[in-house]
């Protein structure tokens, strides 16, 4: 791994380059690449109007598409996948890079996107944050940010696995069967310090197991990322650390990082109780110093923010790393 290797090259890092501020550029290439998609790029039944869009769109990226265009194409599935694609694009462009464009997807009036474009922008940014990045567990801890995982307890570890991963070999019998209908078992290598190595030519198949407990390098690299998310974004300085528990401490404010945490911290600040069946539970808990106080909500200068992520019921955990840009307290930006 060199210092200008990149990690992820189903990341589609290539396809674009770095802007002055460092964010990414809404490239005519990257365009390209949502148009040759299965849902878009035209096949043997294709119309002649379907056609002639595809050729115009690959030939000038950002054309202007009419609604007579989209009516022109016969088959009507595949009119409203282009309709949400060019949505998608009229408002990275219109946001003029990758990250500006993202960051607005969670503002109100922007347009509805497929969960799987969000997921595409995330992989994309964080490999631009990581590129020649040489630290694996970092690298590993930056899949939570864009691909869902599944957890499993070995050993006392917590273990998390990349759920598509897990899925794809349940399905081909690559897995093994144990206890009740049927827990399964996948055969995964866990990233070690001895491991690791092994990490950067298998990046893109994303089959490395995380250990995710408390004081393990997983949990720290976690909390590493959301330090590199925030000053990327927000040109925020902070700093956060894992924690086993909030117990006795203020806690003035939180930010759940996934729907199911954000359900247990709210209650929980709330005073409620959670049911002990059939819920989900806290995975990791973090605690975030803002190093600039004048930039926070008065109320909150000086005072920690706490972090939670969390496993749902069937032990799948999702990350929403917008949560961490839109619900901090901060200050509203003056323009």
């Amino acid at each position: 791994m060199t210092d200008a290797a990149v990690i992820w090259k189903s990341a589609g890092l290539h396809l674009t380059r770095r802007l002055q501020n460092g964010w990414l550029e809404v490239s005519p290439e990257l365009l390209r690449a949502y148009y040759t998609r299965p849902e878009i790029h035209p096949v043997a039944e294709s119309c002649a109007a379907e056609i002639a869009l595809f050729e115009r769109l690959m030939a000038e990226p950002a054309a202007p598409v009419t609604e007579a265009d989209l009516s022109a194409i016969a088959d009507r599935d595949t009119a409203a996948n282009y309709a949400v694609v060019l949505r998608f694009r009229d408002h990275l462009i219109a946001h003029g890079s990758v990250e500006a464009g993202y960051r607005a997807l969670f503002e109100p009036g922007a347009p509805a996107v497929p969960p799987m474009f969000i997921d595409q922008l995330v992989h994309l940014i964080m490999s631009n944050l990581l590129r020649g990045e040489t630290d694996a567990f970092l690298a590993r801890a930056a899949e939570l940010f864009f691909r869902d995982q599944v957890a499993t307890t070995s050993d006392e570890q917590l273990l998390l696995a990349d759920a598509e991963v897990v899925d794809t070999r349940a399905q081909s019998g690559a897995l093994v069967p144990a206890g009740a209908e049927p827990p399964r078992e996948v055969e995964l290598d866990i990233l070690t310090p001895r491991t690791a190595s092994g990490y950067w030519d298998r990046a893109d198949r994303f089959d490395f197991a995380l250990d995710f407990r408390f004081a393990e390098p997983g949990q720290d690299a976690f909390a590493r990322l959301i330090e590199r998310w925030l000053l990327h974004f927000l040109d925020l300085t902070v700093r956060v650390q894992p924690l086993q528990s909030v117990q006795n401490q203020s806690w003035p404010w939180h930010v759940g990082l996934d729907a199911e945490a954000t359900r247990i911290l709210n209650a929980l600040y709330r005073g409620e109780e959670l049911p002990a069946e059939g819920q989900g539970r806290i995975a990791a808990l973090f605690r975030m110093e803002v190093a600039e106080p004048d930039r926070l909500i008065e109320r909150m200068r000086g005072k920690p923010v706490f972090l939670g992520l969390a496993l749902d019921a069937g032990n799948r955990l999702r990350m929403k790393p917008q949560n961490l840009l839109v619900n901090l307290p901060l200050l509203p930006v003056r323009q």
